[in-house]
């Protein structure tokens, strides 16, 4: 995988490109409820937190929140879009979070977890900055679950691309199980749709997935090519949904 500075691209486009509907985020936000005790407020981490796509929302439905993100480009964006008296934003990564031990209730990490590099660094500073019994919630794309999303099969070497930046989910499993974690839950969440197939390609168009860093610039021009072939086709059509993985990880008491 070619590892992807956000302080020199996708930042000035990612807000836009990645951006969720209310009737999307609130999909999320009950997933996320569902496997979170119910006593409120609880104290939360955004873990790869970006240009804050979640953390004013966490905020909102569960109490305070630390976005955690090593991009100094993302986190000025998320401060500037939105000043959330239960918010604040730090530089940090997975592997080295500025927080107190015992610091959360929860942790979340969306779509991030293949960014870390040093993944059992990781696991233990998790560990580290929860109280016991707390909770990681991983919405991340495994190898052998990968949710497919529909415009891939457009692109040279799309599927196979693009599950190689993902783990399998045994692998992951067994990383945290064998540092002391247990598996509190797992499953899938099916985001509504972001609305019609040409809206969808101009998002793409922006190039915020990891994927598109991976491919070269013959692949990536035919690529487009034939996925605006197929949107011209019927470009208001909604665009399909998936089921995208939920993996809900315990540190043990």
């Amino acid at each position: 995988m070619r590892r992807i500075d956000y302080d020199i691209e996708q930042h000035q486009d990612y807000a836009r490109g990645r951006a969720l509907s209310r009737q999307q985020l609130q999909t999320w936000l009950s997933a996320f409820a569902a496997v979170l005790p119910e006593q409120r407020p609880l104290v939360g981490l955004d873990v790869g937190s970006g240009t804050g796509r979640f953390t004013p929302a966490l905020a909102d439905a569960f109490g305070r929140v630390t976005g955690v993100e090593p991009s100094v480009r993302m986190r000025e964006i998320a401060e500037t879009q939105s000043a959330h008296p239960e918010v604040r934003y730090l530089a940090g990564s997975a592997e080295d979070m500025p927080v107190p031990a015992g610091a959360a209730d929860y942790a979340l990490m969306v779509l991030s977890w293949h960014h870390v590099q040093d993944k059992p660094q990781a696991v233990r500073e998790l560990a580290r900055v929860l109280k016991p019994g707390g909770r990681l919630l991983l919405r991340a794309h495994f190898r052998d679950h990968a949710p497919n999303p529909w415009w891939l099969e457009y692109f040279p070497r799309g599927y196979e691309t693009d599950a190689a930046l993902f783990q399998p989910l045994h692998e992951v499993i067994a990383m945290f199980t064998s540092a002391g974690w247990r598996v509190a839950h797992f499953g899938t969440v099916t985001e509504p749709s972001c609305g019609t197939r040409a809206a969808m390609l101009e998002r793409l168009r922006l190039r915020t997935f990891s994927f598109f860093a991976q491919l070269g610039p013959d692949e990536l021009e035919m690529g487009f090519r034939r996925l605006e072939q197929a949107v011209a086709a019927d470009p208001d059509a909604p665009a399909p949904v998936f089921a995208e993985p939920l993996l809900t990880l315990e540190r043990r008491r």
